[in-house]
C-alpha cells in the first residue's frame, strides 16, 4: 500500500474509532496525557541525541530546556485543569426565552492532523498533541523529513504507547506532506513557513477543514532610550542564538535608538564571548540544520553587503560551512527592499535599525506584516502601554525574549501573515473542541405566544419586546 493510500486508511480507521467512543471521560484523557509524559521524559536522552545527530550538533541541555521542560509543564497544567475545562459552561438566557436553560458543551472534534517542522521537532509535535488529547481527540502527526532520526524515533515511541487508531505518526517526503494537508481532518494544525502555510490552507480548503497556522515572519525587538541597555542586548543575544536563531519567535531585527548601534554591537560581542567562546568548536552552539539552509543564510549576508550593508561579526571566530556553524552577525545599513529585511531570517543574522522617536519605531513595525512576536525593552509604564495598544503581534514580551512561549497559560499563535488560531493551555483545548451551544426548553414555556396566526396578541407582545 502506498504512503498516501495508507494515510487514507489510517484516517478512516481513526474516524471509526472516534465514532465508537466520541466523548472519552476525563480519567481516560488523563491516562493518555500521563502516558505521553512518561514516554517522552523516559526517552528524552535518546531523542536529544537523535536531534543532535540530525542538526550536526545541538546541546542536550538546550533540548531539555527548550523542548522537554515545556512539554512537561504543558502536560502538568492540562492534568491540573483539564477536568474543569471539559465541564459544560452555564450561560444566561434572555428574559423572552425563560425558563429555558443555556450551556456550552466542549465536545471533541474527532481526528486532528498535526504537521511538524524541523526546528523543534519534539516540542512542536507534542505541544499540539497535548491540546488535542486534553480535548478528547485522536490525532495523526506528520513529522519533518529534515530530522529523520528524531522523526523515526518519535514514530517508534508513539507506536509503543498508543493504539494506532488513537495516535499515530507518519513519516515521508514533501509529497506525503502535501497529501496530508489535503486529508479531510476535523482540524489541521501546521507549523512552518508562511510560504508553505499558503499551500496548506489551499489544500485544506477543498474539504473546508478548519486550520490553525503557526507561521513566523519578522519579529521585532524595540530597545527604548530608557531601557536597561546592557540587559536588553544580553537578552536579545540569548534569544537570537538559542537553536542558532532557528526559532519562529526569535528576534528578527532590532530597533535601537539612533547612535546606539555601535554600543549594541560592542555589548553583544561581550555577551557572545561569555556564552559561546571558541564558537566553531563550542558544543553549546547549535549547527544550522542543512547545507541548503546554511547557504541561504550566507546568501542573505552576501547580498546585504553588496547592497551597502555592513556586517559585524559578533563571535570570536568566523563560521564553518563544513560543520554548519554560522556565527551571530549584526548587520547595519541593510536596505529595506533587500531580502534580509523582507524575508524571515531564521538564523543568526541580526539587522539593527536606528530610530529617532517611539512614534517612528511603532510606525516601522506597523508598516510591515504582523509578526509572530514583539519584544519591548522599556521601564516606562506609558511607553509599555503605548506599544501594547498600538502594535499587533501574535504575542508580546516586555524585557524578555521567547519566554512568553514557555508560559503554558498563555495562548500561542500568530496574526495575519504570522498565522491564525492559537493553542497551549485552555485556548488549545478550545481550538480542538467544538464548543457546542445547547438550549434546553422546559415543558411549560411562552413559545406558543408568538406562533401564528399573528394578530393583536402577537403585535402587542412585539411592541413590549421591542421597547
Amino acid at each position: 500500500m502506498s504512503g498516501i493510500a495508507a494515510l487514507d486508511a489510517l484516517l478512516s480507521e481513526q474516524r471509526h474509532a472516534y465514532l465508537r467512543a466520541p466523548f472519552p471521560s476525563w480519567d481516560e484523557r488523563a491516562l493518555h496525557l500521563k502516558a505521553l509524559r512518561k514516554v517522552l521524559l523516559d526517552n528524552r536522552d535518546a531523542l536529544a541525541d537523535a536531534m543532535s545527530a540530525d542538526f550536526g550538533n545541538r546541546a542536550k541541555e538546550e533540548v531539555l530546556l527548550a523542548e522537554f521542560l515545556l512539554i512537561k509543564e504543558e502536560i502538568d497544567a492540562a492534568l491540573r485543569h483539564g477536568r474543569r475545562w471539559m465541564k459544560p459552561q452555564r450561560r444566561s438566557t434572555n428574559k423572552w426565552l425563560m425558563p429555558a436553560r443555556a450551556k456550552v458543551v466542549p465536545q471533541p472534534l474527532g481526528v486532528i492532523g498535526i504537521i511538524v517542522p524541523w526546528n523543534y521537532p519534539v516540542l512542536l509535535a507534542a505541544g499540539p498533541l497535548i491540546s488535542a488529547l486534553t480535548a478528547g481527540n485522536r490525532a495523526i502527526v506528520k513529522m519533518s523529513e529534515l530530522t529523520p532520526r528524531t522523526s523515526a524515533l518519535f514514530e517508534q515511541l508513539i507506536a509503543q504507547t498508543f493504539a494506532r487508531d488513537h495516535v499515530a505518526v507518519v513519516n515521508g517526503d514533501a509529497a506525503l506532506a502535501a497529501a496530508f494537508s489535503a486529508q479531510p481532518f476535523d482540524h489541521l494544525l501546521f507549523t512552518g513557513s508562511t510560504k508553505v502555510g499558503h499551500e496548506v490552507m489551499r489544500a485544506a480548503a477543498d474539504n473546508l477543514t478548519p486550520v490553525t497556522l503557526e507561521l513566523g515572519g519578522k519579529s521585532p525587538a524595540i530597545v527604548t532610550p530608557g531601557a536597561r541597555f546592557d540587559n536588553a542586548v544580553d537578552n536579545i543575544v540569548a534569544g537570537k542564538t538559542l537553536n542558532a536563531g532557528q526559532t519562529c519567535v526569535a528576534p528578527d531585527y532590532v530597533l535601537v535608538p539612533r547612535g546606539r548601534e555601535q554600543a549594541f554591537i560592542d555589548r553583544a560581542r561581550v555577551k557572545m564571548a561569555k556564552m559561546y567562546p571558541d564558537l566553531v568548536r563550542n558544543r553549546d552552539y547549535t549547527s544550522i540544520i542543512s547545507d541548503r539552509h546554511y547557504a541561504r543564510l550566507q546568501r542573505l549576508a552576501d547580498e546585504a553587503q553588496l547592497e551597502g550593508a555592513q556586517l559585524h561579526l559578533l563571535a570570536d571566530t568566523p563560521g564553518d560551512a563544513a560543520a554548519r556553524r554560522f556565527p551571530l552577525i549584526a548587520v547595519t545599513g541593510a536596505p529595506d527592499p533587500g531580502a534580509l529585511m523582507q524575508e524571515e531570517i531564521f538564523g543568526p543574522l541580526l539587522p539593527l535599525v536606528p530610530y529617532d522617536t517611539l512614534d517612528e519605531a511603532i510606525a516601522y513595525v506597523n508598516a510591515r506584516p504582523r509578526p509572530l512576536a514583539l519584544y519591548l525593552y522599556a521601564e516606562d509604564a506609558n511607553t509599555i502601554r503605548r506599544v501594547e495598544r498600538e502594535t499587533i503581534a501574535g504575542g508580546m514580551a516586555v524585557n524578555e525574549t521567547l519566554m512568553h512561549l514557555a508560559c503554558e497559560s498563555l495562548p500561542f499563535g500568530g496574526v495575519g501573515a504570522s498565522g491564525m488560531g492559537a493553542y497551549h493551555g485552555y485556548e488549545g483545548f478550545v481550538t480542538f473542541s467544538k464548543m457546542k451551544p445547547v438550549l434546553t426548553q422546559t415543558r411549560w414555556n411562552t413559545r406558543g405566544w408568538i406562533s401564528p396566526p399573528y394578530g393583536k396578541r402577537v403585535n402587542a407582545l412585539l411592541k413590549l419586546m421591542m421597547r
